[in-house]
């Protein structure tokens, strides 16, 4: 394409289509039933739960879960409060609540750090420094946005709620790590751009399968697990402050990592490869000894997550004692303990 305004006008103009879809989409959005119980819309909420789980408002599931969103509203009005400021003060007075800020906003730096951004941002240089060149380059740019595309649909659909947050993110950090060793390997032996060529040799093959092995290990994990987990780490009481800090430490570490990344390829070569390998390398442990799996548990028990010991057994243990209350609660509504078209009584027995 020629050196003109539309090499900015036609990318630009390629974007408004996934934009305009989901503001479309965005007109036949319900509202959040938790949202509506909270603002006293009782009769809408249950409308668009029931339209959710697809189920009938008299069903055990229903009556169960609308007592459990009782008992959080009711508690969240008891401790935190409403209104703007209530959820900074709450997370300010709570050490727990900080920490697992934190853990929140530590997981966008892992994500970062793995490199993501580098490659996003600068992907025609990542190719040179393999020894692409050419037009070849706009070529595997393209099939790294494909790649990712893929990827990305596969764990929405199948690996997120398969295999669960945790193990994506462990074996993504292991496997991208030595995908990014392997890349840097063959940069320090064979140095591409001092020694260009007219075409790959093996090594150059084996260098670019390697990046687009990263990619596709990297999309299914670290690039959207972070959002999902914290999504979950914390209970509907503050979840929109700690959203809205881990999405703009995420902002943070994006901006840091494409700032410098063209200064450190210039000045560290193949050792960019070596420093994500390593940092990528070392989430592995962040997220074995600090994070836990938050598939399967609900907002409202987000907190007993935490004081589970070890961290990598909290979600199995949790579980098994979320069923028994579950099975005492369904108990009770067969013994008929309180009336079903009570939601006061629904909450204290919850």
């Amino acid at each position: 394409m020629p050196s003109d305004h539309k090499q900015w006008v036609i990318p630009f103009a390629i974007q408004l289509i996934p934009s305009g879809m989901l503001f479309v989409g965005s007109l036949w959005m319900r509202e959040s039933p938790r949202w509506l119980f909270l603002k006293g819309r009782r009769e809408e909420a249950m409308k668009n739960l029931c339209w959710i789980r697809q189920l009938d408002e008299h069903d055990i599931y229903i009556t169960e879960e609308v007592a459990t969103v009782d008992q959080a509203i009711e508690e969240q009005i008891a401790t935190v409060g409403l209104g703007f400021w209530k959820p900074f003060k709450a997370v300010s007075q709570s050490t727990s609540l900080m920490y697992r800020l934190f853990l929140g906003c530590m997981l966008f730096f892992w994500q970062n750090a793995s490199g993501i951004n580098a490659i996003n941002y600068y992907s025609p240089t990542i190719f040179e420094s393999l020894g692409v060149t050419g037009n070849t380059k706009g070529i595997l740019n393209g099939i790294f946005g494909v790649v990712k595309a893929v990827f990305t649909v596969i764990w929405l659909l199948f690996l997120v709620d398969q295999f669960g947050r945790r193990k994506l993110l462990l074996c993504g950090a292991v496997c991208g790590s030595a995908c990014m060793y392997a890349i840097g390997a063959y940069i320090y032996i064979v140095e591409p751009t001092k020694h260009p060529r007219d075409h790959l040799n093996g090594g150059g093959i084996a260098a670019i399968f390697f990046f687009y092995l990263w990619t596709a290990v990297y999309t299914p994990t670290w690039n959207g697990t972070p959002w999902v987990i914290n999504s979950e780490f914390f209970d509907a009481n503050i979840r929109p402050l700690s959203q809205a800090c881990t999405t703009a430490s995420n902002w943070l570490f994006n901006f840091l990592v494409s700032r410098f990344t063209e200064q450190m390829f210039a000045k560290m070569g193949y050792g960019v490869y070596f420093f994500f390998a390593s940092l990528s390398f070392l989430a592995w442990f962040f997220a074995f000894f600090l994070i836990p799996e938050t598939s399967g548990i609900p907002l409202e028990a987000t907190d007993q997550l935490f004081k589970i010991k070890p961290i990598w057994r909290a979600n199995e243990q949790l579980k098994a004692q979320l069923k028994e209350e579950e099975e005492r609660f369904r108990q009770e509504v067969k013994d008929g303990a309180f009336e079903k078209n009570d939601p006061q009584e629904h909450v204290e027995s919850a």
